[in-house]
């Protein structure tokens, strides 16, 4: 009889277990941003403004986890969600004293009340609890329940979860603590707001000790940090692009390396320190190879003052000065218009009502290719992108993957010395084009994205090689060294930006300094201001620089007098060979639609072949040929005469 009715009673506890409706398991996390190593960049608040970083238990102190089970539930891996004796003791007391006044509650209990936020000290409360965890355990593992408590345990003000705990009061991940901290996080859930060490460390310490007094711990001399610290928040302009990117996303992982991020964040915060002009500035740190951004400096504080420290200034549209001479002289290198040796003319010159001047107003006559660039003198480069054609420069800047912005509808030659908006971002991308042997090179910050694969050539290998050979020879700034290392400064008109950007064998650094509204910074050099702030980040960066690729096999290393004569004095090469064929249509820098492309050309001698990327497509004699489209993207047409004279057009397809 007795078993019979022992086994309806069974019976009848499964059913009304079996029946209970839980509360809603699914636990509103802070969305979290994490560096390539998987550590924590910056996370923000849930809805209610709380603070819940996700957590599991193997990403916590072991000692932790130990200290919470012995002393808060020492059967918990035993028990089905209530512990008897437990339940006994704190009856036996709820009777003697007539309320709840301790014990009895085991973890999956308090899950249960945390869960549903209700009340620990009513019979009413105390049974739904019980009845609750009696469910949870036959739908969840231990470890399933154990997550749920780390994760919602209260830890004083708006501090849910042990990991958001371990940040707030200790500035560390959970993984990371000390058994005085591990002990202090045990006390905090049982009266969260009592002992909270930023506003009661005596209170604080006394719980504390009482549970490493009962584990037998030695950790009773530790120091009560009284400082409630900021959740961290590194690298916060792109944790917040991230987050728009993907708003819906609990966990956004970037490329960025959270130790280089904070040693460049506390350079840039030195680099603008003491200054009273609110001269703000930005940096990107990058891998030339993958394209991975390691480093994303968007200002010098992330903070309301008059820097604009909430602006990301590495998308800001800047004039850059000097900076895309390189990529005159690289596309004049890869035309064969010029090369390293060549000779070129510096003095007074009028480009059809253009006539501009070099920084100094000085003129140093004639000079090779390679020391102009180095002495960044203006005359030659305006000379060369006139040979060039402007639009060559920029059809040139969107093959790099860069987004120019004209002042006006077309472009004129003074945007080889900036006359032309870009941002830090994009100038770093076309120097890592360069440094990548003039492949273009599609910077990324996602960690799960891929690495583009689109083969975009801004000039050929031997072009790039040229200029890394000529930059990491330019003269430094006084008292910085920084062998190894291709550099280009440049400062815009009436010195509003100050630019530093360089590069060796795998990195390439970008620095921007300038006031964040753009007004002028008298005095502001490229050379002066941002040029130190990037040898400090390579310095940062790495220990050892890595070598500049070597020059490619097609590369032509000679002096001026074995230069081919054309090649020896840069000047109007079509003056000095007449004929020469010419692309017609379509023009350099065109964009296109369409299944099929009319070819133009003017002068030359046939028969013609033409060429797109390089492959042969058509052969002809007439100066006018149809052929089908290349495809999507950018491509490259050629025509080479009968003489094997050639002209070359850059268009874009869409």
């Amino acid at each position: 009889m007795c078993l019979w009715v022992g086994a309806i009673g069974r019976d009848r506890v499964d059913a009304w277990v079996d029946a209970t409706v839980l509360p809603d398991l699914a636990t509103e996390v802070s969305t979290q941003v994490l560096d390539r190593n998987g550590d924590l960049l910056r996370a923000y608040t849930v809805a209610d403004g709380r603070w819940r970083l996700p957590v599991t238990p193997d990403a916590v102190d072991p000692a932790y986890l130990r200290m919470l089970i012995r002393f808060e539930d020492k059967r918990f891996f035993r028990h089905n969600g209530v512990d008897p004796v437990a339940m006994l003791r704190a009856a036996g007391q709820a009777l003697w004293q007539g309320k709840f006044i301790s014990g009895g509650s085991t973890l999956t209990m308090q899950v249960a009340r945390l869960l549903e936020d209700g009340s620990t000290g009513r019979w009413a409360g105390k049974l739904r609890q019980i009845r609750v965890a009696l469910a949870l355990e036959r739908i969840l593992t231990k470890d399933q329940i154990l997550t749920l408590y780390l994760n919602h345990a209260p830890f004083g003000g708006n501090i849910e979860g042990v990991r958001a705990a371990s940040y707030a009061y200790f500035d560390r991940p959970p993984r990371l603590l000390t058994p005085g901290q591990a002990a202090l996080l045990v006390a905090l859930p049982q009266s969260p707001e009592a002992r909270r060490p930023d506003r009661f460390p005596d209170t604080a310490a006394v719980a504390r000790d009482r549970v490493l007094a009962r584990l037998g711990s030695d950790a009773l001399a530790e120091h009560i940090d009284q400082t409630r610290h900021r959740l961290p928040q590194i690298a916060p302009h792109l944790a917040d692009r991230a987050r728009v990117a993907d708003p819906a996303a609990s966990q956004l992982t970037l490329t960025v390396d959270r130790d280089l991020q904070r040693a460049l964040e506390q350079l840039a915060s030195d680099a603008v320190a003491g200054r009273s002009d609110n001269v703000q500035t930005a940096m990107i740190v990058a891998d030339h190879q993958s394209g991975e951004i390691l480093a994303h400096i968007g200002s010098s504080a992330y903070s309301a003052d008059g820097r604009g420290g909430f602006i990301d200034l590495t998308q800001a549209v800047r004039s850059p000065g000097s900076t895309l001479k390189p990529l005159v002289y690289g596309l004049g290198f890869d035309r064969g218009l010029i090369h390293p040796e060549t000779l070129i003319a510096d003095r007074p010159t009028d480009f059809d009502g253009y006539a501009p001047q070099n920084f100094d107003g000085l003129y140093r006559g004639e000079l090779r290719v390679r020391t102009a660039l180095q002495q960044s003198l203006n005359i030659p480069a305006v000379s060369v992108t006139q040979a060039l054609g402007p639009y060559h420069l920029m059809a040139a800047l969107r093959r790099a993957g860069t987004d120019p912005q004209l002042p006006s509808g077309a472009p004129g030659l003074a945007v080889a010395l900036g006359g032309v908006g870009i941002s830090l971002q994009d100038l770093v991308q076309l120097y890592a084009g360069i440094a990548n042997g003039g492949q273009a090179v599609d910077l990324r910050w996602r960690a799960q994205a891929p690495a583009h694969d689109h083969a975009r050539r801004i000039m050929n290998r031997a072009a790039a090689w040229h200029l890394a050979d000529i930059l990491q020879n330019t003269p430094r700034p006084l008292g910085v060294k920084g062998t190894g290392i291709a550099f280009k400064t440049g400062t815009s008109y009436g010195h509003r930006d100050a630019w530093a950007i360089g590069f060796d064998g795998r990195h390439v650094v970008g620095v921007w300094m300038g006031q964040p509204d753009g007004t002028p910074v008298p005095g502001a050099f490229g050379g002066d201001l941002a040029a130190p702030v990037m040898f400090a980040a390579f310095a940062r960066t790495k220990s050892v620089i890595d070598p500049i690729m070597p020059p490619p096999p097609d590369t032509l290393i000679i002096g001026t007098a074995e230069l081919p004569a054309h090649l020896q004095y840069f000047g109007n090469t079509r003056a000095l060979q007449p004929n020469l064929p010419a692309i017609s249509f379509p023009p350099e820098g065109a964009i296109l639609e369409g299944e099929r492309l009319t070819l133009k050309v003017r002068d030359g001698t046939g028969p013609y072949v033409w060429l797109a990327n390089g492959q042969p497509v058509a052969r002809t004699h007439r100066n006018q040929v149809d052929i089908a489209s290349p495809g999507v993207g950018f491509s490259s047409l050629t025509v080479i005469d009968a003489h094997g004279r050639s002209d070359t057009a850059h268009v874009r397809f869409q």
